[in-house]
């Protein structure tokens, strides 16, 4: 036992850099014990996958690297959190836990509040500190913007010159990528994570695939290449924000002026999704209870009855007879990522078209994101669900979308082969190409099937549905309400506030996962 020993739990920071409660805990110069908890209840939840796993696995393996070369390797544990964290203070005597505010889902939420009892009824002390822009306690939401600015403009804090290691502390063997207590194995493959990955990607981004961020960040192909593939980076904590931030500022200040012509708006607009980005995780962090109800209290019971099964599993598998919105979802599937624009299109294809209640399709997508950040998800799935109250109701068209974002067909022929044999011009609507579908089956010889609904039809049933809604009696006054919690606001707002940026609606649709 080593009298004095300080504990830094790591959670989603799976990093050495801008990590201020290890370099706090270092600063002491007392023993550091740097944790991981394997929680086989929180991979048992209906939101994990193996896929996250595989990206965990891959920022733990780089973070018990660093963490040697500082001289004292990470101690991995599994077991439920005050289990281990209380055998941890009586094997080693540790009298601190340091961590990270973390701003997850519920189950994370509720397991925060049972360590903090715990630590009460031990006399263990506990520091949180703030990350990733996010405020916690937050008084008013006019404040938010100054703060979360403050803190991006903070310099980072250095990772530890040296840890005092805590001698004779055991740490169990690190769970393969393919566990199975994470889940089953994922098709397809998932985007490589750690440190080392995130500082190449970040590097990559500001000195060469950034020039075409604006052009292809719709492109459910290109923005593969042009987007900044950093958010599964950031969501694990390989790197924090206000590393991107300042790396994108010191970035922008050296370009010359002939970049700035190709990089100058393109890293501008990046920039302001980054702050969009902590924007959204707010919205969680001051109401957690949004994974699981309608941020406007008037869409519960709108949806929840009319489940069907058969829908959901069409969209679930790319089976819906809409090519671009099946090429788009049998992509996720095997890649883990998709941009922003394509993923809007599957939820409010899900939502509107087929009418399936947000909470049951988030968990689905939430195991297909490598890049899965809790405060992003359920905020963006509400609003993609038309179910704020403050947000315009944005209804996918799938044929036109496909015609714009995929004109030429390729992209549908790459992850829908059955058809690759389309006629041009129509694979986008293949029900119009006369002999391609069986008049009695309905499905096409190469085994694609109709399209599952009439999407003009329930498109309008959707919006009617939803429009009665928000004529209701007392639904201005509670949308009032979330525009004083959630909206955006660069200033301080009236007290009623009158115009839509005001209310949060007109820019929120940008920021959906980069």
């Amino acid at each position: 036992m080593v009298e004095g020993a300080q504990i830094v739990w790591f959670k989603r920071d799976l990093r050495v850099h801008d990590h201020a409660p290890l370099f706090q805990a270092a600063e002491h110069g007392r023993p550091v014990v740097p944790l991981y908890i394997v929680e086989p209840d929180y991979w048992a939840q209906p939101f994990a996958s193996t896929r996250h796993w595989s990206v965990i696995h891959d920022c733990l393996t780089d973070l018990d690297r660093a963490l040697r070369a500082l001289g004292q390797p990470l101690i991995l544990r599994r077991g439920e959190a005050c289990a281990v964290l209380n055998a941890l203070r009586r094997e080693t005597g540790a009298t601190t836990l340091w961590a990270h505010e973390e701003t997850a889902d519920l189950w994370t939420y509720e397991r925060d509040k049972r360590v903090r009892r715990m630590c009460r009824e031990t006399g263990l002390t506990l520091r949180e500190l703030p990350s990733n822009g996010v405020v916690r306690r937050l008084a008013s939401r006019d404040d938010w913007s100054r703060i979360r600015n403050q803190r991006m403009s903070a310099p980072l804090v250095p990772k530890p010159a040296v840890l005092t290691p805590v001698p004779d502390c055991r740490s169990e063997p690190l769970p393969g990528k393919q566990d199975p207590m994470m889940g089953s194995a994922v098709a397809g493959g998932t985007q490589r994570g750690g440190r080392r990955a995130a500082v190449a990607d970040l590097q990559s981004f500001l000195t060469q695939r950034a020039q075409g961020y604006l052009r292809h960040i719709s492109s459910p192909g290109a923005s593969e290449r042009s987007c900044s593939r950093l958010s599964a980076h950031i969501a694990w904590g390989a790197m924090s924000v206000r590393e991107v931030v300042q790396a994108l500022e010191q970035r922008r200040k050296g370009l010359s002026p002939l970049e700035r012509k190709s990089f100058g708006r393109n890293l501008s607009a990046f920039g302001s999704r980054l702050a969009w980005r902590c924007h959204f995780v707010q919205k969680l962090e001051d109401e957690p209870r949004l994974e699981t109800r309608c941020m406007h209290p008037a869409f519960e019971g709108m949806r929840e009855a009319e489940f069907d099964p058969q829908r959901f599993d069409a969209w679930a598998r790319g089976r819906t007879g809409y090519p671009f919105v099946d090429a788009c979802m049998r992509s996720l599937i095997q890649q883990g990522w998709i941009t922003f624009r394509m993923r809007a299109m599957l939820v409010s294809f899900a939502s509107y078209q087929l009418w399936l209640d947000w909470r049951r399709t988030a968990p689905y997508l939430a195991q297909l994101f490598t890049d899965y950040e809790p405060g992003i998800h359920y905020s963006q799935f509400q609003m993609q669900s038309g179910v704020t109250g403050i947000n315009t109701i944005r209804v996918y068209n799938p044929v036109k979308q496909g015609l714009d974002q995929d004109p030429g067909g390729t992209f549908v022929r790459r992850w829908v082969p059955e058809l690759r044999d389309a006629p041009d011009g129509m694979v986008h609507e293949p029900w119009t190409a006369g002999g391609l579908f069986d008049p009695a089956s309905g499905v096409a010889a190469s085994g694609y099937p109709p399209p599952i609904v009439d999407h003009a039809l329930t498109s309008k049933q959707a919006k009617d549905r939803i429009a009665a809604i928000r004529k209701s009696d007392g639904f201005r006054s509670h949308k009032l309400a979330v525009v004083q919690r959630h909206g955006s606001r660069k200033t301080r707002p009236t007290t009623r506030p009158k115009t839509r940026r005001a209310q949060g609606s007109s820019s929120d649709q940008l920021d959906l996962f980069r």
